[in-house]
C-alpha cells in the first residue's frame, strides 16, 4: 500500500510540470521581471522579461517558476509574476477588432434606426394631415347640420304659423256663412210676399 501512495504522488510530481508546461502563462502587466540563474534571489540575473510576454513554465520551485520566454531565453522568476490571463498587449488587437465591429453594428442600427424613424416621422405627419381633414371636414358637417336644425325649426315655426291662420280662416268662414245664413233666415219672411186669404160666398 505504502508502494501504491509513493508512485502516485511521484506520477503527480511528473505530470505537474507537464500541465503546467502546456498551459500558456504570461508575464503579468504593467510591470517587468528580471531573469534569474536559478530559483532565488542569491541567483544572478541573466536578463528581463517585459510584462505581457509569453513565457512556457518548465518547473516550479517554492515561490518560484522555471520559464523559456519567447525569445528562447531560460531562467526562473517569481511564479507570482505569472498570469494565466492573455496578456493585455495580446488582447488589444482583439478588442480593437471587436470594438470595431461593434462600431460598424451601433453605425449600421443607428442608420437603420434613422430610417424607420425618418419613415415613421412621415407616417406620423400623413396621419396628423388626415386627421386634420378630419376635424376640418367634421367641423363643416357640424356647422351645415346646424344650419339643417335652423332651418328644420323655422320651417317647423312657419308650418305652425300657417297651422294657426288656416284655422284662424276656417272659423272667420265658418263665422260669416254661420252668420249670414242667420241673416239671411231673419230677412226671408220679410222679403217673400204673403199670401192673401181668399174670401168666398159664404158668410
Amino acid at each position: 500500500m505504502k508502494y501504491l501512495i509513493s508512485f502516485f504522488l511521484f506520477c503527480c510530481t511528473l505530470i505537474s510540470p507537464i500541465a503546467n508546461a502546456e498551459q500558456a502563462h504570461y508575464i503579468s502587466d504593467n510591470l517587468f521581471t528580471y531573469l534569474l540563474k536559478g530559483p532565488g534571489n542569491q541567483y544572478r540575473i541573466v536578463g528581463s522579461v517585459n510584462a505581457g510576454s509569453p513565457v512556457t513554465v518548465l518547473e516550479t520551485n517554492k515561490n518560484y517558476s522555471h520559464i523559456t520566454d519567447d525569445r528562447g531565453r531560460s531562467g526562473w522568476v517569481e511564479s507570482k509574476f505569472l498570469s494565466t490571463d492573455v496578456a493585455l498587449k495580446e488582447r488589444l488587437p482583439v478588442l480593437e477588432a471587436e470594438l470595431t465591429t461593434v462600431k460598424a453594428q451601433l453605425a449600421e442600427a443607428l442608420t437603420s434606426n434613422n430610417a424607420q424613424n425618418s419613415e415613421l416621422n412621415k407616417t406620423l405627419v400623413q396621419r396628423n394631415s388626415q386627421i386634420n381633414q378630419f376635424e376640418t371636414r367634421n367641423n363643416q358637417l357640424q356647422n351645415e347640420l346646424t344650419i339643417a336644425q335652423d332651418e328644420v325649426r323655422t320651417l317647423r315655426a312657419k308650418i305652425d304659423t300657417q297651422k294657426d291662420d288656416l284655422l284662424m280662416r276656417w272659423f272667420t268662414y265658418g263665422g260669416l256663412v254661420a252668420g249670414a245664413g242667420l241673416l239671411f233666415g231673419l230677412l226671408l219672411p220679410h222679403i217673400t210676399p204673403r199670401r192673401r186669404k181668399r174670401t168666398n160666398g159664404w158668410a
